[in-house]
């Protein structure tokens, strides 16, 4: 995996940092002696190999993890949990920016966000956190931990560190990397990744961010609120390509609202470093122009990580653009192997490998069947507002020959939105034409990935749109304008014979 340059990261010691690093990788582990042959292997220790590990050990298989890293992953050490509590901070920073419109305002130049201190309240949540994904709490459970580079050396066989691991069943659970675009000059200038921007101590005066993906948007948000100068180009028109186009231009607008200065459509083409600044080229259509920053963050996607396993010998299917290749059961093309997570998935999100880790329990250790397309899982970007998802995108389903039909209600239409301020954004539930099924949904709003639970949790139970109209919400509630949707539904459905039936008691 491409790291970035030395010059970019500040150097980090404290406490916390010690207590994080001592539980996620401790400098004086030692690995255990192998057992005979292990019911399950799992290869990489993020958020879904050790849930699996940890599903499997109660379930009194016999269980060994390997990591070449960090256990946790990059959920814990440099995507979710980080960027999340950062996220919380700058989005204090906009409310305070903003409290003028609540009556509660303040002279701009008397606030002050505390870039450093806001960095340190991270990594003592990182710290804290880190304690459920400790080397000690997983070997306590009955789980082998092994540090190493893990590869495959048969089609039952991984080796680390000189010891072999025999197996019955494996799964692969090995993560993904921060792609980085081939810019001239980007190498020599030197850039923040995810793997570095953590890592930070000082705020960047003037902040490039190329890529508008969900980490990109966050990120950009996040460090333009603590005061940065945020600049983001993205090749596309518009910013979260899967998202629905809507959605996408309700986040431009509010970024562009706070000041961050966008270039859709735009390339960056070349890059140098100046005698105490970045100059970058940009160039959108025929247009070029060139603007300086103090460091770059890259976020334009990620890559599986697949080299170096040794997925040859294990006779595991596999490109380096799309990863693994899985069927809906987790399998690979080793009926004694599973991958599942951001090594073989389209989507990557840390709570897909939570729903994987059981898919793959159940399949690999108790001849399950269990497919992973009859799961309904949500998604979200944690903008102000968020953008979230679950189901099928309208465009998903016409291309199945689906007929749809979309309730939308905006927020402005909600009296809690209203009261709150927070009236930007949208519910949109898609429902099978002629039936109550519900297909899929998109909110964006202020709490969507809050929000999109309730449609996620109906979709699972396999609740159409009339028991969801049922379903009764305290008042008010933002949350509401899901019950809105479902009462528009209802009110506007053809009339049934039941219909029929109780109009003709009414005039009894």
């Amino acid at each position: 995996m491409t790291k970035a340059p030395a010059q970019v990261q500040e150097p980090i010691a404290n406490r916390e940092d010690e207590v994080w690093l001592d539980r996620v990788h401790p400098a004086d582990w030692k690995n255990p002696h192998p057992k005979d042959r292990y019911h399950l292997v799992v290869l990489g220790g993020g958020y879904g190999g050790i849930l699996t590990a940890l599903e499997a050990a109660r379930a009194g298989a016999s269980v060994a993890l390997v990591e070449r890293d960090l256990l946790g992953g990059t959920c814990l050490n440099a995507g979710c949990i980080s960027s999340k509590a950062l996220i919380r901070t700058s989005r204090l920073c906009g409310d305070i920016t903003n409290a003028w419109r609540f009556g509660a305002g303040m002279p701009e130049h008397e606030f002050h966000a505390d870039f450093g201190a806001a960095m340190e309240r991270m990594r003592h949540v990182r710290a804290r956190v880190s304690r459920r994904y400790s080397a000690s709490e997983l070997s306590e459970r009955g789980i082998d931990v092994f540090f190493g580079n893990g590869r495959f050396t048969g089609k039952s066989t991984l080796a680390v560190h000189g010891k072999e691991l025999r197996f019955k069943r494996a799964l692969i659970a090995t993560g993904a990397h921060q792609i980085i675009p081939d810019i001239p000059g980007l190498a020599e200038a030197g850039y923040l990744t995810n793997d570095s921007v953590f890592g930070l101590t000082k705020r960047p005066r003037r902040l490039l961010v190329i890529g508008g993906g969900p980490f990109g948007c966050e990120l950009a948000q996040a460090f333009q609120r603590f005061g940065s100068q945020v600049t983001i180009v993205q090749k596309d028109p518009f910013f979260l390509r899967q998202e629905e186009r809507d959605a996408a231009q309700i986040l431009s607008e509010a970024m562009a609202r706070d000041g961050i200065g966008i270039h859709l459509n735009t390339e960056a083409r070349s890059i140098r470093r100046g005698s105490n600044e970045i100059l970058a080229n940009l160039v959108t259509d025929d247009y070029e122009t060139t603007i300086a920053a103090d460091a770059i963050l890259i976020g334009v996607g990620r890559a599986p990580n697949v080299a170096g396993l040794g997925l040859e010998a294990a006779n595991v299917e596999y490109d380096a653009a799309n990863g693994i290749h899985i069927n809906d059961y987790l399998e690979t093309s080793n009926p004694r192997i599973f991958a599942a997570g951001d090594v073989c998935r389209e989507h990557r999100f840390a709570h897909i490998e939570g729903a994987s880790a059981h898919i793959v329990t159940r399949n690999a250790l108790f001849l399950g069947r269990q497919r992973l397309s009859a799961l309904s899982i949500p998604w979200c970007t944690f903008t102000d507002p968020e953008i979230a998802h679950v189901g099928m995108y309208v465009t998903e389903a016409r291309e199945k020959n689906i007929p749809v039909r979309t309730l939308t209600v905006l927020m402005h239409e909600v009296d809690r939105a209203i009261a709150d301020g927070e009236e930007e954004g949208f519910v949109k539930i898609h429902v099978r034409e002629g039936t109550d099924c519900i297909l899929g949904a998109t909110v964006a709003a202020r709490h969507a990935g809050e929000m999109i639970s309730d449609i996620s949790l109906a979709m699972s139970a396999g609740i159409g749109m009339r028991r969801l109209a049922c379903v009764s919400h305290p008042y008010p509630t933002q949350a509401a304008a899901i019950k809105v949707a479902a009462n528009r539904f209802v009110q506007t459905r053809k009339p049934s014979v039941r219909n029929w039936l109780e109009k003709l008691w009414l005039k009894l």
